[in-house]
C-alpha cells in the first residue's frame, strides 16, 4: 500500500456525516494524498449512545460531538491512522489498532487480533493481502449486517467494486482469498469501503461480482 509516513491526514475536512443505516454514520473527503481520490470514514453509535470512530478522516469536531459521546477510535490497518492521533487528543479517547500494524506515528492504546470484540460491538476478522495486519470489522445493527472492509476493494460510483492493483499490495492473491473468506464466514448486507461509497443492500452480491469480474487474477484460488 502507498506509504503516508509523515502525512497521515488529508488536508480536506468534511462538514457533515450521513447515517447510512441506523447507528452507522459516514463521511468522505477528497484526499490530496491520493491525487484527489476519495477516502471514506465511519462512526458507529451504540445503543447506549457512545460513539466509535473507524479510520477517521478530518471532520469538523462539532459534527462528531453531535453524534454522541465519542469513546474509542478503531483502525483497520496501520496505513489508516489518518486523523486518529489528533482526535485521540481532542476527545481523550483510546485508539485501537491491529497487532503488528506498520507505520504508526504514535503508539496505540490497545492492540487487537482476530476474533476480538471492540467498542461499539465491532468484531474483528483478519483479512490479509494488501498488508498482513489488515482487518475487516463486522457489526450486527438489526436488521443490518455491516462489514467495513478496509483496503480490500474500492468502489467507484455504482460500478462493481474493484481490487487495488497488485503492485500496491503485499500479496494480491491473498486479498482475493480474504474476500472469499468474508463471503464464507460473515453475514453481509451493507459493505463499507475505505475508498468509495458504501453499498447499503445486498453487499454479498457485490463482493461476489468483484471476484467474478476480476481481470488481474481471474482464476484466484479459493482459500
Amino acid at each position: 500500500m502507498p506509504s503516508f509516513v509523515g502525512m497521515s491526514e488529508p488536508k480536506a475536512q468534511a462538514k457533515k456525516t450521513d447515517e447510512i443505516v441506523p447507528g452507522v454514520h459516514h463521511w468522505t473527503v477528497s484526499d490530496d494524498r491520493l491525487g484527489g481520490g476519495r477516502s471514506d470514514a465511519y462512526a458507529v453509535v451504540d445503543d447506549d449512545g457512545t460513539v466509535t470512530l473507524i479510520d477517521p478522516l478530518p471532520i469538523d469536531e462539532k459534527v462528531l460531538r453531535k453524534l454522541g459521546d465519542i469513546n474509542a477510535i478503531v483502525l483497520t490497518a496501520g496505513n489508516h491512522q489518518r486523523s486518529a492521533w489528533r482526535l485521540r487528543k481532542a476527545f481523550g479517547v483510546p485508539v485501537w489498532a491491529p497487532e503488528g500494524a506498520q507505520g504508526l506515528e504514535e503508539k496505540p492504546d490497545f492492540e487487537y487480533v482476530n476474533g476480538t470484540t471492540l467498542p461499539g460491538g465491532l468484531n474483528t476478522f483478519q483479512t490479509p493481502g494488501p498488508t498482513e495486519a489488515m482487518y475487516t470489522l463486522w457489526l450486527q445493527k438489526s436488521p443490518h449486517a455491516v462489514v467495513f472492509i478496509s483496503d480490500l476493494l474500492s468502489h467507484e460510483g455504482r460500478r462493481t467494486p474493484t481490487f487495488v492493483p497488485g503492485e500496491y499490495q503485499d500479496e494480491p492473491l491473498r486479498t482475493r482469498s480474504s474476500i472469499q473468506r468474508i463471503l464464507d464466514h460473515l453475514p453481509i448486507q451493507t459493505v463499507c469501503f475505505a475508498h468509495g461509497a458504501p453499498i447499503l443492500k445486498d453487499g454479498a452480491s457485490a463482493l461476489r461480482k468483484a471476484l467474478e469480474q476480476d481481470d488481474e487474477f481471474p482464476h484466484a484460488p479459493a482459500p
